[in-house]
């Protein structure tokens, strides 16, 4: 029988053992994570080493125009009677390269001009707040600086579509007609926003080159037999690897608040609006997230849906310049 000095005897020794297998535990621990962050540093040295300057080493496809104290890329094709405004979407890191099939098709009837949002593509990053207000302005002051007057016809994508309707209801005089590619809908006003956080540690990934190799390990969206040229792939893909910035995400973040904005200004009945919609965002959102929006842009909206993921202009030209010629050949 066993008496209560061995009994303690034996705890002790349970407890120790316990300790130093705990012990080795932590140290297993602290190991991996010195390891990570070594790592990390590593890939931060050399990303800001080899990498830091080498979208400086890729030229602006068409103009930098000064725009309060900052520069946008204004890009151009065609030279015809109407004129085409091309705005991408959030998130997009070069437009230029990424509507190039699209500009080159568009241009052969329409004058085609793309406007770069500040923290996008060739355009620098700003300070000033992503609001309606002044993507607005910019996008007037840009294209005015570019050489171009309106009316234009607004061929938003995205989230680009809640700024195109609340530049037609400020000044409906330079919007002749709005061409909506699977925009955002601006009828329904609650949604999520991305923890802080999240985009913090994405900030990261990216300082550290992370960003870089899980891009690289995935097929390029834009392909030559979509029409795309190597070089707009090549470098689509190397914007990508500093895609996110500040300016980026303060768009983000004042999404809803803009959705709301412009949910509570009428939308003028005078402008007519056409808004091809992805099969993919159908099956994703449902059907009321679209009638409800073109329920909202009145009974002069009309839509219409092709078999395609939510980067329409990518894989769907054709389907595109189909539609766009059908409804812009009613607008004066």
């Amino acid at each position: 029988m066993e008496t209560n000095k061995t009994k303690k005897n034996n705890r002790h020794q349970l407890e120790q053992k316990t300790t130093k297998r705990g012990k080795k535990f932590m140290n297993i621990i602290l190991i991996i994570l010195g390891i990570v962050i070594a790592l990390n540093l590593i890939g931060f040295a050399v990303n800001q080493l080899l990498f830091r300057n080498e979208l400086a080493e890729v030229a602006p496809y068409g103009q930098l125009v000064e725009v309060n104290g900052g520069k946008m890329h204004v890009y151009s094709m065609g030279s015809g009677e109407k004129t085409i405004v091309l705005l991408p979407g959030f998130g997009v890191a070069l437009p230029a390269a990424d509507f190039g099939p699209l500009m080159r098709d568009l241009a052969k009837e329409y004058t085609v001009v793309l406007v770069e949002f500040f923290g996008t593509g060739f355009s620098s990053q700003t300070d000033i707040p992503r609001t309606n207000q002044n993507f607005t302005e910019e996008i007037r002051s840009a294209l005015a600086l570019a050489g171009f007057q309106p009316p234009y016809i607004l061929m938003p994508h995205s989230a680009a579509g809640v700024y195109s309707e609340y530049y037609a209801a400020n000044y409906p005089d330079e919007v002749s007609a709005i061409f909506m590619l699977d925009t955002t809908t601006t009828a329904k006003t609650d949604g999520p926003n991305l923890p802080k956080f999240v985009y913090g540690i994405s900030k990261v990934q990216q300082a550290c080159g992370l960003t870089r190799i899980s891009y690289s390990l995935v097929k390029p969206a834009q392909k030559v037999e979509n029409g795309y040229t190597e070089k707009e792939i090549s470098d689509y893909r190397l914007f990508a690897y500093h895609v996110l910035n500040d300016t980026m995400i303060d768009q983000s973040y004042r999404m809803l608040d803009n959705i709301k904005e412009v949910n509570a200004i009428p939308f003028p009945q005078g402008i007519p609006v056409f808004k091809m919609v992805s099969s993919d965002t159908l099956k994703r959102m449902g059907e009321a997230y679209q009638t409800e929006h073109l329920a909202r842009l009145g009974a002069g909206a009309a839509w219409v849906t092709v078999e395609s993921t939510h980067f329409i202009y990518q894989t769907n030209v054709a389907d595109i310049l189909e539609a766009a010629d059908a409804f812009l050949e009613k607008v004066q």
